[in-house]
């Protein structure tokens, strides 16, 4: 169920949070469960199965590891735990990829395809429940939360299907007892609101543009529309991704939870290695928690640091998709942080103006990587950014004229919301009675475009 659909806020919501009022507090977790359980189950109905299977076993073996004195048992009972749940990831996700790649490299049918299709969030929930388990084994969870406790910080609807990925230890309080206030619900619904302007008014129509350059074909374009359209993906996935999280931190506030912020402003980054320290943040401190500081972090020198870098940017790569793209993607960004690592970064983070413009020179190359699964049309489309032309023009001034006569509005409120004012001057006003007023506007508008746009889910959700 996409938050931007009308049976999600006209259906859904509101009979959920009536209920979730009314009910006694100690009911709460419960209304929580079973609204996210019918929240999932009306896009993935047989994989609620799944969902409810992770949630069972894993807390038994939460339960196991907490109770466990010697640490021998622990680390057992721990690897059973990740072997499960990897497992089960790596068959939904990875099976097919691993299979098609092994039948090639072995030139036969060794490894059959399974042809599943992919749980929706299952990458999030996934790695939301080894942070749990890994806290349990390092003594950072140390009372057995109650079972309704820990099913509901696992399927909490507001950020199931696309994080951000909450550790146990910051709702874990608000698990056990909420208030429930109407300034929580007015600050939730604010938030909820912007963020669905994002997704609506702001990814969905700057998408549109991407569409329409792609559709033209990646090898057929000219180097300035090319750019143009590395541009219009970059607005694309940050609003929707941003708008996305803000409307899960809008819907848990509403809730009583407070979930962590997922993005801070990172396209007025300096450096690359600050943009993924203000992108997608909750990840990027799963990996560092959980994998660069046990590899050994930075404290072993740098060949050390770049193995550990290497390793964790491949893989990050990857837990976005299961295809060699993801994978390239994931060693571009290895490459330019190693580089900004030998002294660069520093530098770069200095000199504001010329930061800013790296970056927004290296960005959107990389989310070209990321956007094109096709590795032959991501080269070809590459070659067209830097002036490489392959194959006819199609797509030149005349195209870029129109775009620009039909987008430049739309592009000029992307890179103004992109800054960190806009959000500023919002939680300067936001008791305003003006403020509230302009935010049912922009809720009414946002309706008004789902009613007559096409169905465009979350971009995240494939991840």
């Amino acid at each position: 169920m996409l938050f931007s659909s009308v049976v999600f806020l006209f259906r859904f919501l509101p009979l959920f949070m009536l209920i979730y009022l009314l009910v006694p507090e100690k009911y709460r977790n419960l209304v929580l469960l079973l609204g996210s359980l019918i929240f999932y189950g009306v896009g993935e109905p047989y994989y609620v199965l799944l969902l409810v299977f992770s949630i069972l076993i894993n807390y038994a073996l939460g339960r196991l590891i907490i109770n466990d004195k010697k640490k021998i048992l622990k680390k057992v009972i721990l690897a059973a735990a990740l072997t499960v749940d990897f497992g089960i990831l790596f068959v939904f996700k990875y099976w097919d990829f691993a299979a098609e790649n092994i039948n090639k490299l072995l030139s036969g049918e060794s490894m059959p395809f399974l042809s599943l299709a992919l749980p929706l969030g299952i990458s999030f929930y996934t790695f939301q429940i080894v942070s749990y388990l890994v806290d349990c084994y390092r003594g950072r969870i140390k009372e057995v939360p109650r079972f309704m406790d820990f099913a509901a910080y696992v399927s909490m609807f507001p950020q199931l299907i696309a994080g951000p990925i909450v550790k146990f230890e910051e709702v874990s309080e608000r698990l056990k007892a909420r208030r429930i206030s109407a300034g929580g619900i007015e600050n939730g619904l604010k938030l909820f609101s912007i963020g669905l302007a994002y997704k609506v008014l702001l990814a969905n129509q700057i998408g549109t543009l991407w569409n329409t350059i792609m559709t033209a074909g990646a090898g057929n374009l000219s180097t300035a529309v090319a750019w143009l359209g590395a541009f219009a993906y970059s607005f694309q996935i940050y609003f929707d991704f941003w708008g996305y999280s803000l409307m899960a931190m809008g819907l848990g506030e509403m809730l009583g939870f407070r979930l962590p912020k997922n993005f801070y402003n990172p396209y007025a980054s300096k450096s690359v290695s600050e943009f993924w320290r203000r992108w997608h943040i909750t990840l990027g401190r799963w990996f560092k928690e959980y994998l660069y500081i046990p590899l050994g972090g930075n404290r072993r020198g740098f060949i050390w640091t770049a193995i550990n870098l290497l390793i964790v940017w491949a893989l990050t790569g990857l837990w976005h998709g299961a295809d060699w793209n993801f994978a390239l993607w994931g060693l571009s960004f290895f490459v330019l942080i190693s580089i900004e690592k030998m002294g660069i970064g520093k530098w770069l983070e200095q000199k504001k103006v010329l930061g800013h413009i790296y970056v927004m020179a290296v960005i959107p190359v990389t989310w070209m990587i990321f956007a094109i699964t096709n590795v032959g049309q991501l080269m070809r489309y590459l070659q067209n950014m830097i002036g490489i032309h392959t194959a006819s023009v199609i797509v030149g001034t005349g195209h870029l004229m129109r775009y620009l006569k039909e987008y430049w509005v739309l592009f000029i409120f992307c890179i103004l919301l992109s800054t960190p004012y806009p959000m500023r001057l919002y939680q300067s006003y936001k008791k305003k009675w003006f403020t509230a007023l302009i935010l049912v506007v922009v809720f009414w508008v946002s309706v008004y475009e789902i009613m007559v746009g096409s169905n465009n889910p979350f971009l995240y959700f494939r991840f």
